[in-house]
């Protein structure tokens, strides 16, 4: 039996998981600067049988399968994991832990009555571990605190004035954003181009017609590189590690299909979902006799709109389906947008193009001048707001965040809270914050509100991409305990995935005690597997746990041999702490 452990601790990250030769998109999300070496192709080699759906987080393991080798526990029932005392849950959680599989690993766990404050059990409480998408529950509970359940994101329509009578804008119209996540196919039934037309709709609702300017997409709203800090490059390739952007449209990320040609020996059809004008596809892939193996590698240059795809696919394969990040999002943004206004018959005379870090201009197909610039003073000029789309409630914004593990909204909430919340300035002499930095400060603060002492974590990013995140599992604890008895309880924990039901646990736990009662974010990278949230016990008493396993081998799957099965414990226990 063990709990409550104490000592000190010394101060010292959407998601990812790595099996042999397959690779494709599986895991949590932020990143260094892009140094020479690193700008080399990263390639991705896809397996026979790895297709996979658009407009999913593949982000976090969905359904774990346990590896021979690694000696799982048995999937426990309702009736194998049923405790009826305190020591003898104790006993069962320690069996558990004392797995040989577990043995090389650094496993934390800490699980705490709301009702009567009392731990029921504890091991390595407070040690620092890397809690890889577990990070989300801080960002979006300090969100919540500080906007409210009700925030919504705006995106406004900016020009020097109000379109004449004739409904013509004399210069440019200027998109403003401000990292609203829901403009795209998630919030909009898997559509790519519904929340664009609303806001084109919007526009011509304010009497647009004719636009004499340019269409300028303005992403400077946040200050700071384009991935968050601690990020591993590799990451920046998928949809996981997608650019951060002011304006950002479909999860700044391209849905890519492969499908064979009508015969062997064909060129294999790649498209893209939604078409990107600035993208280029090698397309290098063969049609392959029926039945054989499929053999796919995606190559994508770091910072670069290039793709390429080389292998072979079968001529009766149902086709890949993957995601990647893309580049200058902003500007597909203001391209989709001046299509759909095109199809409602505005003319816009002048280019396409953004302003910001990095300002680019749409020449055609594929074509972009990229020079510097910054549109933070945009705005300090004489510009009339004609039009506004606004978001759903944050509410709704945190559910599709924490249910799927979505890295890039995540680290849209923690740059809207550098933005909106007053923190004193960075001390004389240190240059201003990032967006970022000015975030995490954000965060820290109400940690502190929180009762969790600063030494319990180390923050690098919001989404729990970074490997450098460090947490512990009392912290963790702590804040779900915390965030029980705040006023937005009941949107914190609406927002967390249901075992059994939805989100990153819709295949878990199934069948025992924990479904449909588990709710609880889950966490995956290399060698980083965690899972935090409330748990109703057969005895009716409300828990908070918090469970984090980290330095394990390719061929222990903790989720199943660990993981689940103590949550299973938790919620089949009979009796009262």
């Amino acid at each position: 039996m063990r709990h409550n452990n104490h000592g000190s601790i010394l101060s010292s990250f959407r998601t990812k998981t790595t099996r042999t030769i397959v690779l494709i998109l599986a895991l949590s999300l932020t990143a260094l600067p892009i140094t020479a070496w690193q700008s080399a192709l990263i390639t991705r080699t896809v397996g026979p049988n790895s297709a996979q759906e658009p407009n999913q987080n593949k982000g976090e393991m969905q359904t774990p399968a346990p590896s021979p080798s690694a000696s799982p526990t048995p999937i426990l029932t309702r009736s194998s994991a049923t405790t009826r005392t305190l020591a003898e849950l104790q006993t069962r959680i320690d069996e558990v832990l004392q797995q040989p599989a577990l043995a090389p690993a650094l496993v934390a766990v800490k699980v705490t009555s709301l009702d009567t404050g009392r731990v029921l059990f504890e091991e390595n409480g407070l040690k620092l571990l890397r809690p890889a998408s577990n990070m989300k529950l801080y960002t979006v509970a300090a969100a919540l605190d500080n906007l409210s359940p009700n925030y919504r994101f705006t995106t406004s329509i900016y020009a020097s004035s109000h379109p004449d009578a004739a409904g013509t804008v004399k210069d440019d119209l200027i998109i403003y954003g401000r990292g609203d996540p829901s403009l795209g196919a998630r919030f909009n039934n898997g559509d790519y181009f519904k929340a664009i037309d609303d806001l084109a709709n919007k526009i011509v609702a304010a009497g647009v017609k004719r636009v004499e300017g340019d269409l300028v997409g303005d992403e400077s709203h946040f200050v700071g590189p384009k991935y968050g800090s601690g990020w591993e490059w590799e990451d920046l390739t998928w949809y996981y590690g997608a650019e951060i952007s002011a304006l950002t449209v479909n999860d700044n990320a391209l849905d890519l299909f492969v499908k064979p040609g009508a015969i062997p020996g064909a060129k294999a059809i790649i498209t893209t979902g939604p078409p990107d004008p600035l993208l280029t596809i090698i397309n290098q892939v063969t049609t392959g006799e029926k039945s054989s193996k499929r053999a796919l590698a995606i190559h994508r240059e770091l910072g670069k709109d290039v793709i390429t795809v080389s292998g072979s696919i079968a001529v009766n394969d149902p086709g890949y389906t993957g995601a990647v990040g893309i580049s200058h999002p902003a500007l597909l943004f203001v391209y989709l947008l001046r299509s759909s206004l095109a199809k409602k018959g505005v003319i816009v005379r002048g280019k396409s193009r953004t302003i910001g870090a990095e300002s680019q201009t749409l020449l055609g197909a594929g074509t972009t001048i990229i020079t510097s610039g910054n549109g933070d003073k945009l705005l300090e000029t004489n510009q009339v707001e004609i039009a506004r789309l606004q978001s759903p409630p944050l509410s709704l914004i945190a559910a599709q965040t924490l249910k799927p593990s979505q890295n890039l909204y995540t680290e849209l909430i923690l740059r809207t809270l550098g933005k909106n919340v007053p923190q004193p300035q960075a001390p004389f002499g240190e240059p201003p914050r990032t967006s970022e930095e000015a975030g995490l400060e954000v965060i820290k603060t109400f940690l502190k509100k929180a009762g969790i002492l600063p030494e319990s974590l180390v923050l690098n990013d919001g989404s729990g991409l970074s490997r450098d995140d460090l947490v512990t599992a009392e912290a963790t604890v702590q804040l779900l305990t915390f965030m029980n008895q705040h006023p937005h309880a009941e949107a914190f924990r609406a927002a967390l995935p249901v075992a059994g039901v939805d989100g990153t646990l819709r295949n878990r736990m199934r069948g025992t005690a924990a479904e449909k009662n588990v709710r609880a974010k889950t966490g995956s990278l290399s060698s980083a597997a965690s899972l935090a949230g409330y748990v109703t016990t057969a005895a009716g008493e409300r828990l908070a746990f918090s469970i984090m396993v980290n330095n394990y081998t390719s061929e222990v799957e903790p989720r199943v041999i660990c993981i689940d099965p103590i949550t299973v414990l938790l919620a089949s226990f009979a009796a009262r702490s």
